[in-house]
């Protein structure tokens, strides 16, 4: 049955367009109970594979036909609901969520109800090179930016486009799977900041608590494991462009290493967390060898809608949440956990009473503790633009040669071809551009080497899976890139690490099924603009290397409508060509910051309770306080083994 329905969805990806000749034509409208989102083209096939967003969405929903594929979680014992009262109730079941319902209920006398609001993850979402596909889908939370002059200019309704996985699993069942730990000297200026227990060898300590890692040998040293429950690797296929990527590295002063060594910064081969070439989410890994526990209680497709606290002593007792559209209240004996992410987690709080009190008054809401929720909020931003155009045929990946019914049985049996890369991506190098002001190993730039490029993902008879799943318009795209879509590419995305562009996110109103308004203020600081740039002619040097002129790289001439006069390769074409392709890279943070009494700008102490509020903390990547040079994934999962030992150190 899996091979069957796999082998459907995959060879139907490849043929999509084919079949389906005016499919672009469609809108297929995604409806919320108060708003009606943007519309976007898909096919009849993958309307039913992935139902719309919908909060009050049934799991007896008869149209799901795929329901058959999904992971199950059903309460144990033949329970048929939950119970009334448990100890602990944690909100969200994404990479810390999972994590701390798996520590908490080591202990057979403790009881935990892990809320999720999304579905359980189905076996297409093991695929890892079909991951850009998924944010297109239910399994992501459709979440727009609010519009922002001169960025996301090239996407549709200018608007930057912010998915976040809504699953069990959270952001771990859609993202890239990449695996990042961030610098030493990032954590200890969070330590120093008055956050203790937050330095490099702390954290280093819950890092490798987590990790059975698997790295051709690099895992044989102090700063790794080969015992956690999350299995890192090294994705099991490779093209030539990543060993010209590490080689091109090392003739510009990169080493290669690996990346998450402590001591120095270089390139290296992708690390991800998979196992034997699937995707292990932060369910699989930690709430699957668990689920049956009697003390631990799953319930997906229920939207947490408040936090109970009780006014007069500012204590958390319980949590309001609705589930096939009937409301529920469930009390705690000892803590309420939110863990719904950077921009649940927020807009949970606010809802609840707890946020900027002038801000909450505009709602209606009551007042219980007046902190600044929402009011920082950092995130990873790229350009997906930077495409070398290469002579030597059937190097780089592409969808319409790859997507093959006899590399997906080979897949599955040996999980070791470009079915195992994620979505592309094969190598990370760390670097300092001139205009970095870090005397510390601390990176401004990530580059992210891709197999490949926007011209992957299968041109007109393909899935485009890369560019819808970015929302960049068909007309950008087509005066863009049009003249070489679906050749041979290939492209370095740098991810800006250390913007000092700060947003904020705030509610929308107090309907807890309206998404919460969010502001990126991308690129408001002149420094981030001039350091996408510094980072772009470092892409270009590593292509002017010998290892890329064997394959005859030679940069693309973007024709952008906003740029058409701008001389192309100057300074100000660059900006421009940033402005507009604006990417995410779903790295939110510091919405429900970390730090000590007496910080103005913080919601949690270093210990992830809420300041004020009693029996009640936020473990998830939201209470970073500053930027790292990380992929959240695995600083969330850190964190939320950390917090399980607080927890259990609190009520020991």
């Amino acid at each position: 049955m899996k091979i069957l329905a796999t082998l459907i969805l995959f060879l139907y990806l490849r043929t999509e367009s084919m079949c389906n000749g005016q499919e672009d034509n469609k809108d297929f409208r995604l409806e919320t109970s108060r708003e009606k989102l943007f519309s976007m083209p898909q096919s009849p096939i993958l309307d039913l594979l992935m139902q719309s967003v919908s909060p009050n969405y049934s799991p007896n929903n008869p149209i799901d036909i795929f329901d058959i594929l999904r992971d199950r979680y059903d309460l144990p014992k033949g329970l048929t609901s939950p119970y009334s009262e448990y100890d602990y109730v944690i909100v969200g079941a994404g990479s810390a969520g999972c994590v701390l319902a798996a520590r908490l209920t080591e202990n057979p006398n403790v009881t935990v109800l892990l809320l999720e609001v999304g579905k359980p993850e189905m076996f297409f979402t093991d695929i890892p090179s079909i991951a850009p596909f998924f944010q297109r889908t239910d399994y992501a939370w459709q979440y727009y930016m609010e519009p922002q002059s001169r960025v996301c200019l090239g996407m549709e309704n200018k608007r930057c486009f912010w998915p976040r996985g809504k699953a069990v699993g959270g952001t771990s069942v859609i993202n890239y799977m990449i695996y990042t730990r961030g610098r030493p000297a990032e954590w200890n200026r969070i330590a120093a900041a008055g956050n203790k227990g937050w330095s490099y060898k702390d954290v280093l300590f819950y890092y490798k608590k987590s990790e059975r890692a698997k790295l051709d040998g690099l895992e044989k040293t102090t700063y790794r494991s080969t015992t956690g429950d999350m299995n890192i690797e090294f994705p099991k296929f490779r093209t030539p462009l990543v060993d010209a990527f590490l080689e091109a590295g090392r003739i510009l002063g990169h080493p290669t290493i690996d990346y998450n060594s402590p001591d120095e910064l270089g390139f290296g081969y992708v690390q991800t967390h998979t196992r034997n070439g699937r995707r292990l989410s932060a369910a699989k890994a930690f709430l699957h060898p668990n689920r049956n526990r009697p003390n631990l209680h799953i319930l997906p497709m229920a939207t947490a809608t408040k936090v109970l606290i009780n006014k007069d002593t500012k204590t958390a007792y319980g949590v309001q949440y609705v589930r096939n559209r009937l409301k529920y209240k469930v009390k705690v004996r000892r803590e309420v956990i939110l863990s719904a992410g950077p921009i649940a987690s927020p807009q949970l709080l606010m809802l609840s009473g707890i946020g900027p009190k002038e801000h909450l008054g505009r709602h209606g809401i009551p007042v219980l503790q007046d902190l600044p929720v929402g009011r920082t909020l950092y995130d990873h931003i790229t350009f997906p633009g930077i495409i070398f155009t290469l002579k030597t045929q059937n190097v780089s990946v592409n969808e319409n040669r790859d997507a093959s019914a006899q590399n997906l049985i080979r897949w599955l049996q040996h999980g070791d071809n470009v079915v195992a890369s994620p979505g592309g991506v094969e190598g990370i190098g760390y670097i300092q551009t001139p205009l970095s002001k870090n005397d510390q190993q601390i990176p401004d730039i990530e580059l992210i080497n891709i197999a490949g490029s926007l011209l992957s993902d299968g041109g007109q008879f393909g899935s485009k899976a890369v560019r819808r799943g970015m929302r960049i318009t068909d007309e950008v795209f087509d005066s863009a890139f049009g003249s070489v879509d679906n050749t041979n590419s290939w492209s370095a995305f740098p991810m800006l690490l250390h913007p000092k562009s700060v947003g904020y996110l705030e509610l929308k109103d107090n309907n807890p099924f309206s998404h919460p308004r969010m502001y990126g203020n991308y690129l408001t600081d002149p420094l981030d603009v001039a350091t996408f740039v510094a980072a772009i002619r470092h892409v270009q040097a590593l292509a002017a290397t010998e290892p890329f002129q064997r394959f005859g790289a030679k940069i693309h001439n973007a024709q952008y409508p906003a740029c058409k006069n701008l001389p192309f390769d100057s300074d100000d074409y660059w900006e421009c060509a940033v402005r507009t392709l604006t990417a995410t890279l779903h790295h939110q943070i510091a919405t429900c910051r970390m730090g000590p009494e007496g910080d103005p700008l913080a919601i949690v102490d270093p210990e992830l309770k809420v300041h004020g509020i009693r029996h009640l903390r936020v473990v998830d990547s939201s209470v970073l306080p500053r930027t790292i040079s990380v992929h959240t994934h695995a600083p969330a999962v850190m964190i939320g083994e950390k917090a399980a030992d607080m927890i259990k150190y609190t009520w020991r």
